[in-house]
């Protein structure tokens, strides 16, 4: 199945944009993801003094309405965020209102980046980048490279091709090797995310990542059921390091 980048990009704004705009704070969780808070744990909460981290830039790719950014926010990181829905930026900025704290926000897509070269020190992806087709993650982890500092860290919470929503698709399309063109079949997890769906194992990923210069140092996996144990799914935990090579 051929459809062109951009097309897959329009589509998936639009889908976010109703979302959101039915939606609103219900279209996504309120709070921040478990393993983005055990990230933060490992690199930051135990070893840097709340008064330095104004000094640590970073930045949150598919932002959605903020319920991760606004965590980072407030522990005092120099926060941005990212997302191709207008909708989502909107609400992101009322949840950083409602805390009382704040962040840089930019509509846009995360495989094309308006940022500087070596400009965050961290970028994190929760949920986010399988929006994109196997091409354009491939495209969007050399903007992570280009944007990230020398040694700084990427962070990434992704489906895993271990999810029986990727092994019995149902009626959907596979647009790559690793992506739906949608989840449609009945009784899977997140049916009805009608935009590119993409899966990955840990070796493919760690493939991706060493190929861009980003040193994979982390990867768990975490699973749950649902319907009663009639269904699973599973996400990697993923993390590394820029390598500083050009």
């Amino acid at each position: 199945m051929t459809i062109k980048a951009n097309d897959l990009l329009t589509k998936t704004q639009k889908w976010y944009d109703e979302s959101y705009t039915q939606e609103g704070f219900k279209a996504q969780r309120l709070y921040p993801n478990e393993e983005l808070l055990r990230f933060f744990g490992r690199h930051f909460f135990n070893s840097t003094d709340r008064e330095n981290r104004k000094q640590i830039r970073v930045l949150e790719l598919g932002c959605g309405s903020g319920a991760n950014l606004w965590m980072i926010s407030k522990e005092g990181f120099d926060t941005y965020g990212i997302d191709i829905s207008e909708s989502a930026i909107h609400l992101a900025q009322q949840m950083l209102n409602h805390w009382e704290t704040d962040a840089i926000l930019e509509r846009g897509s995360f495989d094309d980046m308006p940022f500087a070269d070596d400009y965050f020190d961290v970028i994190v992806d929760v949920f986010s980048t399988n929006c994109l087709v196997e091409s354009q993650f491939e495209h969007c982890l050399s903007e992570v490279k280009r944007c990230l500092k020398p040694n700084g860290l990427f962070f990434s919470y992704t489906p895993s091709v271990n999810s029986d929503a990727f092994k019995n698709y149902g009626k959907a399309e596979l647009l790559d090797p690793w992506t739906l063109d949608c989840v449609c079949r009945e009784g899977s997890p997140f049916i009805g995310q009608n935009y590119p769906f993409r899966f990955c194992s840990e070796k493919r990923y760690f493939q991706l990542l060493e190929s861009v210069g980003i040193k994979p140092e982390y990867c768990e996996k975490v699973g749950r059921t649902y319907h009663n144990g009639k269904e699973y799914f599973e996400f990697l935990v993923v993390s590394g390091t820029n390598n500083g090579k050009k």
